[in-house]
């Protein structure tokens, strides 16, 4: 416990350190209720951060702002597994949309990532990434009605999709008719900037695909699938533009 508990206080101190950096304004009390503790917990985390020699300044008073150095540099990035392969994810996805810009550095920072992770991890972050399909991009049509999915329904999507859970969701289509289903996230498809899951409907008792801006609302069931190949899920995959 006590092991955990320290590894828990060094990454709220990186977190805050960030946020301190970024944040114009911002207080103790603040920054308690962002991070799930008491105003006496990020006190302390200040003071140990203080005498490592970064530069915290705080106003006098209630509601005084807490701040650092906009110059100081935050220093090393420490990232939990579930952080490291969502980059990971992210850059293989750049590198297979071919953007000539701003790519010149990521396969060092892949091999960085990937040199990190056991072979079991590694393997298993493989077999996130063949699950990632990139499409042609979307029609200028689809792009207009494109909005962002809620928060709430990107983190139970993501988790659902990396533990293979069945999903329980809301979901609006076209046409306004709002339906409940339970779906097996298999795969996701970028039909830029359209994100789609690719899922085996059990309403339907078929391979359909869904918009994620679509989903009103997402929650987990606990519920295991076993994950099937693409062509098992092909015809979800075609047609132009994948309105539904």
């Amino acid at each position: 416990m006590a092991r955990t508990n320290a590894q828990d206080r060094l990454r709220r101190m990186d977190l805050l350190g960030a946020e301190l950096k970024q944040e114009g304004h911002c207080t103790v009390r603040d920054l308690a209720r962002a991070h799930g503790v008491s105003t006496r917990t990020i006190a302390r985390d200040l003071a140990l951060m203080r005498e490592q020699g970064l530069p915290i300044d705080a106003d006098r008073g209630r509601g005084g702002g807490v701040r650092m150095d906009r110059r100081w540099g935050v220093g090393r990035m420490n990232l939990s597994y579930p952080e490291a392969v969502d980059l990971l994810i992210s850059i293989a996805v750049a590198e297979r949309m071919e953007s000539p810009l701003f790519l010149a550095s990521l396969g060092s920072v892949r091999r960085q990532l990937v040199a990190s992770f056991s072979p079991e991890k590694r393997d298993r972050v493989n077999r996130l990434k063949s699950r990632v399909v990139i499409g042609v991009t979307a029609s200028t049509y689809v792009q207009a009605g494109v909005s962002a999915p809620p928060k709430r329904v990107v983190q139970a999507l993501h988790q659902a999709f990396v533990d293979q859970e069945v999903l329980e969701i809301r979901y609006r289509r076209e046409d306004g008719a709002v339906s409940e289903r339970r779906i097996e996230p298999h795969y996701f498809l970028l039909k830029y900037p359209v994100w789609y899951v690719v899922a085996v409907d059990h309403l339907r008792q078929a391979p359909r695909t869904f918009r994620c801006d679509r989903m009103i609302a997402a929650s987990r069931t606990g519920d295991p699938f076993r994950l099937l190949p693409k062509p098992a899920l092909r015809s979800a995959m075609e047609g132009d533009d994948l309105a539904l």
